[in-house]
């Protein structure tokens, strides 16, 4: 049996569609706010705090420089709703003293990151919304617990 997390608090997805806590970093998929075609593949690396934002198709962000773009920074808010700030912290590895912003803490420096293995996994989760109800097992989530399923 594996153990479900649930979100701390309900998302909303238009901005941050999809947000992890994989591969030694916060990473995720955020909308663009000037191109309903464009999103970007974002992340913050544990420990180290290095920064990484492009689109899709690594395309660097124009407003990573220095420190971080607003599409990392809705990327830390969304992952602090879905996780809870201590859990979040917790995996940076960054002190945040109670009822501080997290991205006041993290400082780290630009460090591009493929954006091919993360956007490829939201595209996976996005293929799921295209399956047809049913009651069969779907092979490929075999390890996902069924909510309220009788047993």
């Amino acid at each position: 049996m594996v153990r479900l997390v649930l979100p701390v608090r309900p998302r909303k997805l238009a901005k941050v569609p999809f947000v992890e806590l994989a591969d030694g970093r916060l990473q995720g998929v955020v909308s663009s706010g000037s191109d309903m075609e464009r999103v970007y593949v974002s992340s913050i690396t544990a420990g180290t705090h290095a920064l990484s934002c492009s689109t899709n198709n690594n395309r660097p962000c124009g407003g990573l420089y220095g420190s971080a773009c607003k599409h990392i920074r809705a990327l830390a808010d969304e992952a602090v709703v879905q996780y809870g700030l201590d859990r979040v912290a917790r995996y940076l590895r960054v002190e945040v003293p109670e009822g501080d912003d997290l991205m006041a803490h993290v400082r780290g420096s630009v460090e591009r990151t493929p954006a091919a293995v993360v956007f490829s996994r939201f595209l996976r989760h996005l293929a799921y919304l295209e399956v047809p109800g049913s009651a069969d097992p779907l092979p490929e989530l075999h390890w996902f617990p069924a909510m309220g399923a009788a047993r």
